[in-house]
């Protein structure tokens, strides 16, 4: 019996050993210490779907009055030879949907793409293409709003200088909502533009993987998830659209 007991100590000492290095990665990946700068290394350790739970604690922290206490100059040194991005965000030029503040996020931790609007032309494809292929980042949120600016003015048809191209980006979902929610179809009716907002913001996502065929890549090597989000101005909850999300099983 004493001499079974201490054979099994050698196999008892490798599986502590190794459970042990599995916790590590996942404290390293998951739990690391968001006031610290991203490094190489902290990046390439964590997933999409951490990327995704990160981004969500922190829109928690947010609403809670909780944020990380960070060093923001002493992230600026951190990040003056490279930077090692989680996310991009494709937002709205909207002044009161600021990226790094809603989602509690410091220096050097997410890209922020905004154009009125929300949607993806070829600079915004360009540029998230940096984002993801040249630079890692590992999620692409299209993040819209509500009250969005942009959104009425391309339901009412404005046309004003170079906004008026701008806006007819945003046509196809007004057109795709069509007569789906009842009463006026302009700026006038709340949940109209409520509507048009979400499916720009949908349409935004399938167009973004759609069009890059390096992000389409990207996405089916299981290296990057795209998603959409509406940002709620009145309260500053972010609420992740799920049914959007495209990863390498929903290609």
């Amino acid at each position: 019996m004493t001499s079974r007991f201490f054979h099994t100590l050698p196999l008892l000492a490798l599986l502590l050993v190794g459970t042990t290095a599995c916790a590590q990665t996942s404290t390293l990946a998951s739990e690391r210490d968001p006031a610290i700068a991203l490094t190489a290394e902290t990046q390439a350790a964590l997933t999409p779907m951490d990327v995704l739970q990160a981004l969500k604690d922190g829109n928690e922290r947010f609403l809670a009055g909780t944020p990380v206490s960070r060093d923001f100059l002493g992230q600026v040194r951190e990040t003056a030879g490279g930077q090692f991005p989680m996310a991009a965000i494709l937002g709205c030029i909207d002044s009161r949907v600021p990226h790094e503040i809603i989602f509690d996020k410091g220096v050097g931790d997410i890209f922020s793409a905004r154009v009125a609007g929300n949607f993806v032309n070829t600079d915004i494809l360009g540029s998230l293409e940096f984002a993801t292929a040249a630079a890692g980042s590992k999620v692409i949120v299209v993040l819209g709003h509500t009250e969005c600016g942009a959104v009425k003015g391309a339901c009412d048809h404005v046309e004003l200088g170079n906004l008026t191209s701008t806006l007819a980006n945003i046509a196809p979902a007004v057109y795709a909502v069509g007569d789906l929610i009842p009463g006026e179809r302009s700026s006038a009716n709340k949940d109209y533009v409520q509507a048009v907002a979400h499916e720009n913001v949908e349409m935004t996502v399938r167009n973004m993987v759609e069009r890059s065929p390096v992000m389409h890549g990207l996405v089916e090597e299981g290296k990057l998830i795209v998603i959409g989000a509406m940002h709620d101005v009145a309260t500053g909850e972010v609420i992740f659209m799920e049914e959007s999300m495209i990863t390498a099983e929903t290609l």
